[in-house]
């Protein structure tokens, strides 16, 4: 599981943000396949915790085999925090439980690079069926 050494804040604020809105501004940064052949890029905007990506690529270095070799270009540094089950409204703030990585439409997640392509497209399907977000399969022009 990905986490970061150290945080600023221990909680943050939850930056509520409507999905709708935030598909209208699309990511800048990282939109370009830079390391592999080919990559997973998200079509709309979510947040991905540790757990689900370290799901995704397990999933993805499994179909790639011994010759792929996967990147992960996405890091999850924002701390949320959860309630415990049957506690009442107020009394502060929940306990850190993990950590996210807040993807926006157009962000590279994955690539691949060291295998086919019908095995690089199967090894990516596969990631983003582990994702809470629309995903589509990528390649170098």
């Amino acid at each position: 599981m990905l986490f970061p050494k150290k945080v600023k804040h221990r909680k943050w604020f939850t930056k509520r943000k409507h999905p709708l809105k935030e598909a209208a501004h699309p990511e800048t940064r990282g939109i370009k396949l830079s390391f592999g052949s080919f990559g997973l890029k998200a079509s709309e905007y979510g947040r991905v915790t540790s757990n689900q990506i370290e799901a995704a690529r397990k999933a993805a270095m499994h179909r790639a085999g011994k010759t792929g070799k996967v990147w992960i270009r996405v890091f999850p540094d924002h701390p949320f925090t959860q309630k415990p089950a049957e506690v009442k409204m107020g009394k502060g703030k929940g306990d850190p439980v993990g950590f996210i990585a807040e993807v926006k439409p157009g962000r590279i997640i994955f690539e691949i690079d060291g295998v086919e392509s019908a095995d690089a497209t199967e090894a990516m399907r596969k990631a983003g069926t582990k994702l809470p977000i629309k995903t589509r399969f990528v390649s170098r022009a």
